[in-house]
This record gives C-alpha cells, sequence and structure tokens, in this order.
C-alpha cells in the first residue's frame, strides 16, 4: 500500500472511524436515538470524499477509476437508505451494534468496488458477509431467525471457502494477485495444460460469488434465510451481497481472466437461462412477501448474468462489440436493480410495525387507502422490477437483451444465436415476472381489508421509500446520466487490467518450471 492508497482510502477510513465509534460509544451512552443520525453523517461525508477523475490510475491494491467510483456512490447510497431504514430501531435496544454492523458492511463493499488484488478483494468480500452474519442475529432473535442465521452462516463459509480456492488456482496460474499482472501474463496464452487449471478457477470462482449472488443453482437458501429475517435485513441480503458479487465477477473474470472465454460464455449462457426461469417459475406460487421478492432477486441476478455472458462472447469474438456493452448494460441494470429493491423493503418496513407485520400478500390487503404514498412507491418499485414503461426497470431490461441481440462478429456463428436464444428467454421471463408483481399491486389497492391507519415502521423508512420512489421515476424518464455513467464504469473496467502498478509485467507467461507445470505439460502432450 502506497502513500496514495491510503489517501484515496480517506473515505473508507472515515466510515470505519464512525463504525467503531458507534460500536463502542453505543455501549456507554444512553441516547441511542442519535447513532442513526451519526451513521448517516458518516456515511455523507465519505460521500463528500469519493471525488472522480478522468483516468484510471493505479494505486497498488487499489484503482482510481470510473468503475470504482460508481460502486463506491452506489453502496453509500444504499447504505444511507437502509440506515434510514433501519432507524426505527433506534428506540429500542442494540441500535449502535445494528448501524456499526450495517456500516461495516458498506465499508466492505466499498473496498471491493476499488479492490485489484485478489488478498484485497477477497478481505473485501469477507467484510460483507460477517457483518451480514451479525446483521440477521440482530434482526430477528426468534427461532426462525435463529435458524435463518445459521443457515446462511455454514452455506456463506462455504462459498467463501469455494472463492478462495477459485482465487489460488488464479494466482498458481498468473503467478500474481494484482488483476493487471494476471491479466498481462495470460493475455499471450496459457502453457499447455494449463487451461485446465484456468477453467477449474472459472468455475470455482463462479461457484463461490454465484452463492452471494443467489445464482442457480446456489439459490436454494435464499427464500428461507428471506422468510425467517426481518424486512430490512432482507433489503440488506437483496442489495450489498449482490452488488459485491457482480463487481467481483466484472473485475475478475469479465476483464482480468482472457483465455478462457470460451468455458465463460457457455457457463454463463447456461446459469443466466436456469436462474432467470427458477426465480420467476418459483416467485408465482408464492403467498409470503419475503419469499416471493426473494425470487424475484434470483431472477434479476439471471438477467444481470445477461450482460456477463455477452462480455465473455466479446472476449472470444474482440470485434464483434454492439451498439450496447454488456458489461456496461449489468452495471446499469444492479443501479436500477438496488434502487428499487432498497424502496420496496424500505416500503414494507414502513407498513409494517410491532402491531401489523407485513408477512403475507393478504398482510397489504387495504394498505392502498390508508397509506397512499407508500403504497404507489411500492407500486411503482413493483413496475419497475418488471420492466414496465418508462420505469428505470425498463431501460435495464432493454440495455441487457439490445446487448445480446446487437452482438455481431466477424462472421456469423452459432454464439450469435446463441445470445438471440438467451434473450428470447429473457423476454419470455420478464413476461412472467409481471404476474406475480402484479399480486402486490392487487393486494395494495384491490383486495379489501382493515389495514391500520397508521404507519409503525418510522419516518425513516418512509423517507426512503419516497426518495427510492421519486429516484425511480427521474431515471426511467432520464436515463442519460446513469447510462453514461455505467458506460465510464465499463470501460474504466477493462482499461483497469491493462495499466501495471510498478514495473511492467511480462506480456507472456511465465515457463513452467515446477514439478505441477511440467506433470501438467506432460499430460497436455500425452492427449
Amino acid at each position: 500500500m502506497t502513500t496514495e492508497s491510503v489517501v484515496y482510502l480517506l473515505p473508507e477510513a472515515v466510515l470505519l472511524a464512525v463504525a467503531i465509534l458507534i460500536a463502542v460509544a453505543g455501549v456507554f451512552l444512553p441516547w441511542r436515538a442519535v447513532w442513526s443520525w451519526l451513521a448517516v453523517a458518516g456515511l455523507l461525508a465519505a460521500a463528500t470524499l469519493v471525488h472522480r477523475v478522468d483516468a484510471a490510475r493505479m494505486l497498488g491494491a487499489v484503482t482510481d477509476d470510473a468503475m470504482a467510483h460508481f460502486v463506491r456512490l452506489l453502496v453509500i447510497g444504499a447504505g444511507v437508505l437502509l440506515t434510514m431504514t433501519a432507524a426505527r430501531r433506534a428506540c429500542r435496544g442494540q441500535t449502535s451494534e445494528y448501524l456499526a454492523t450495517l456500516l461495516f458492511a458498506v465499508l466492505g463493499l466499498m473496498i471491493v468496488g476499488s479492490a485489484q488484488d485478489l488478498a484485497l478483494m477477497f478481505v473485501g468480500l469477507e467484510l460483507i458477509s460477517i457483518p451480514t452474519y451479525v446483521l440477521l442475529y440482530l434482526g430477528r432473535s426468534d427461532p426462525a431467525g435463529q435458524e435463518a442465521t445459521v443457515k446462511y452462516f455454514f452455506l456463506s463459509v462455504l462459498s467463501s471457502a469455494v472463492t478462495l480456492y477459485g482465487f489460488a488456482f488464479l494466482y498458481g496460474i498468473g503467478g500474481s494477485l494484482h488483476l493487471a499482472e494476471i491479466h498481462a501474463r495470460l493475455a499471450g496464452g496459457m502453457p499447455p495444460g494449463f487451461h485446465l487449471l484456468g477453467e477449474l478457477a472459472l468455475v470455482l470462482i463462479f461457484a463461490g460469488l454465484g452463492f452471494k449472488i443467489t445464482a442457480a443453482p446456489f439459490h436454494f437458501y435464499a427464500a428461507d434465510v428471506y422468510e425467517g429475517t426481518s424486512h430490512v435485513n432482507a433489503g440488506v441480503l437483496a442489495v450489498l451481497p449482490k452488488i459485491g458479487g457482480f463487481v467481483a465477477l466484472i473485475r475478475v473474470l469479465g476483464v482480468a481472466l482472457p483465455g478462457e472465454s470460451h468455458a465463460g460464455w457457455q457457463l454463463c449462457l447456461v446459469i443466466a437461462a436456469l436462474t432467470m426461469t427458477v426465480g420467476n417459475t418459483m416467485a408465482l406460487w408464492q403467498d409470503n412477501v419475503r419469499r416471493l421478492l426473494a425470487y424475484s432477486s434470483i431472477a434479476h441476478a439471471g438477467f444481470m448474468l445477461i450482460g456477463l455472458t455477452v462480455a465473455f462472447a466479446v472476449q472470444e469474438e474482440p470485434g464483434a462489440i454492439g451498439q450496447f456493452d454488456g458489461i456496461a448494460a449489468t452495471i446499469f441494470y444492479l443501479a436500477l436493480y438496488a434502487l428499487a429493491t432498497t424502496g420496496a423493503f424500505a416500503a414494507l418496513t414502513y407498513l409494517g410495525g410491532d402491531q401489523q407485520q407485513v408477512e403475507q400478500l393478504d398482510d397489504l390487503a387495504g394498505a392502498g387507502r390508508t397509506h397512499p404514498l407508500a403504497s404507489l412507491s411500492l407500486a411503482t418499485f413493483m413496475f419497475s422490477l418488471a420492466g414496465i414503461p418508462p420505469l428505470a426497470g425498463f431501460w435495464g431490461k432493454l440495455g441487457l437483451f439490445s446487448a445480446a441481440i446487437s452482438f455481431r462478429p466477424d462472421e456469423a456463428g452459432h454464439l450469435q444465436w446463441w445470445l438471440v436464444v438467451l434473450a428470447l428467454i429473457g423476454l419470455a421471463n420478464a413476461a412472467v415476472a409481471v404476474a406475480y408483481y402484479l399480486r402486490i399491486v392487487v393486494a395494495l389497492f384491490f383486495r379489501r381489508g382493515e389495514f391500520p391507519s397508521r404507519g409503525e415502521g418510522g419516518l425513516g423508512a418512509f423517507v426512503a421509500t419516497l426518495a427510492c420512489g421519486l429516484a425511480v421515476l427521474w431515471i426511467g424518464l432520464f436515463p442519460g446520466p446513469v447510462l453514461n455513467a455505467s458506460r465510464q464504469a465499463a470501460t474504466a473496467a477493462r482499461q483497469s487490467v491493462e495499466l501495471s502498478p510498478g514495473p511492467a509485467a511480462p506480456t507472456t507467461p511465465a515457463a513452467p518450471t515446477t514439478e505441477v507445470a511440467q506433470t501438467l505439460d506432460h499430460a497436455a502432450s500425452n492427449r
């Protein structure tokens, strides 16, 4: 870590200091209502320290580029909204512990957004996962909440081990922990026999991060964990780990691992189609609101994998970039998904309370009459997630499908047609998704019920709901600024692996000198 790296990480340092202050001082000071305000102030202070740069700079283990800038601001925004949603906990115990832990998770995600080193990226991913265990435990202390916490803990530990194992293979074939050096070493081709290790690294990393993004078949925990926790924690699970997982996939696999594009697009295509179909199909049968949104989250991971599939396809056919960039479409969709999902759980938090928890769809009956603004905002989020124009989600789906359809290789082949088929599967799934999103809207406005006339979720959750609703409407009408920022982030992610932090990295892979490498060479020559 250089001096420039320390200065660059000043927003993270401020957030860390605020989190530690809240965690320690909250034990001794009884005025816990101030901790939510202090958490929001710390997040806003960190946002003011995040500065935009015109060109990417390599600062040792981190990179100062448009991708990092976009992710850091997105994460801070999500952190502010989630903190406001959880602000009502200030009237109860464990407020300081909860808010400090949430800030640690945001801090980890900011590190993942800037990491250009496998070790630092893994530390950031764990800084997302470990606080999430604590948040789940603090969210609900009943048997259902404890079961959800234990289930998520053991499966998350397994996914971390698989991810680390994949990073180890990537380090072994790349000879470095730095993504730029790994890319430079592997861009000229791997030694004979190392392709098997490259494919193994690809599969292991995808499997480990697939748990965080809830991609099928690594999705099976999501519905039970969402159902067993609170609305706020469900929002945290649906947003923060998914952002971290996709950012890591883009940084490590999407741009830094050349030579495995053929296996990459095939793996992404199959998992994208499977994830979309499983998520949307299972959501049709759900009556529990959090289980429904859990399967919705799974389905949206499948949609975002369409963009990553296009990114791998472009690596295999370098001259085939169409009008729409797959990585840019994924980043754009990820931001819109995070905004609408955070708003949906904030609305459910506001509509619920101690006396009236929103658990089943029937619990929302009559809410449109007693809470028109919150209900209208929740309906807006559902329509946006369904991709109804002119809301923000429509432009996200349009970008992903257009990226797949606009793929034009030099010579027409099977790869182009596979992407068209994937886009058609996505269109079919988008149509299916409308059905279960409409079930929530129908319950809000067209079903008779005795919903409480006073919201008990708190003013913070109400403000977060309205802020997300206005943002979804604004981006739907004026998508240009966010779309341009997504394109700049995608370009910066590609350029970051072409820049070396110090001495020029070798452009050809080192000759295999170890016993393992020689054994692989011998095996490859006999095939």
